[in-house]
């Protein structure tokens, strides 16, 4: 697997053979300047949450690719209603498997509306596997004793998770997250992108380590092979 970072909570997965977009806020944010978006040209747009701050760009880049969005059923709807209709509606619990490898949605403890206010749902997280391994992506939430479920169930090779406190965990409540999906090999998002959200790299760094947790910090453009 491959993972590319476009900021934020933007980012690309490339598996088996398909390039899965997850939470795309790349225009407006002026730290992604440099990320060109007409290159992105996804199969899937894969959405945790309805805030602007993780669907700015979902239209624009499903316009210009063959992109089907996943997401949950309210937000699959809204997108629907505005003629983005290649998609697949999902809800918390539920699995389903694709040309890429099962997904499953799980719970995640946040808020969720649209751009223009209307009803978002439920935020979510998500966890994919396949022959190439398996990962989670925690979307924005809290930190939540379910994940003690996707540690249960699952063998993750690494987890996404948001670590810039504030409207989200940070980064010593994703240390506990780790510990309960039994994982410790954490990239980190959702940081940097407001005030409210800047963390200290190095403190965060040090927090990791002494939990024994391996955390990357990405750089907006840079791709890790997972």
């Amino acid at each position: 697997m491959k993972f590319t970072y476009y900021g934020h909570s933007s980012f690309l997965i490339e598996t088996m053979g398909k390039q899965l977009l997850f939470d795309p806020f790349i225009t407006p944010n002026e730290l992604a300047k440099g990320v060109d978006i007409n290159s992105i040209k996804p199969d899937y747009i894969i959405l945790s949450h309805g805030h602007g701050d993780h669907v700015a760009d979902v239209e624009a880049i499903y316009k210009q690719s063959n992109a089907t969005i996943i997401s949950t059923f309210e937000v699959v709807t809204w997108f629907g209603n505005k003629g983005l209709e290649r998609n697949h509606p999902m809800n918390h619990g539920g699995a389903k498997t694709f040309d890429f490898g099962t997904l499953k949605l799980v719970n995640a403890v946040h808020s969720s509306s649209m751009p223009d206010g209307s009803y978002g749902g439920h935020p979510a997280g998500v966890v994919i596997h396949n022959s190439e391994g398996c990962f989670y992506y925690a979307g924005d939430t809290a930190l939540t004793k379910d994940m003690e479920l996707i540690g249960e169930e699952f063998s993750l090779d690494f987890s996404i998770m948001p670590v810039g406190d504030n409207f989200t965990m940070g980064v010593k409540d994703a240390m506990k997250a780790c510990e309960m999906v039994k994982c410790n090999k954490l990239i980190g998002v959702h940081f940097d992108t407001f005030p409210y959200v800047a963390i200290d790299h190095e403190q965060a760094m040090q927090i990791a380590e002494a939990n024994g947790v391996t955390l990357t910090l990405p750089t907006i453009g840079e791709t890790l092979s997972l």
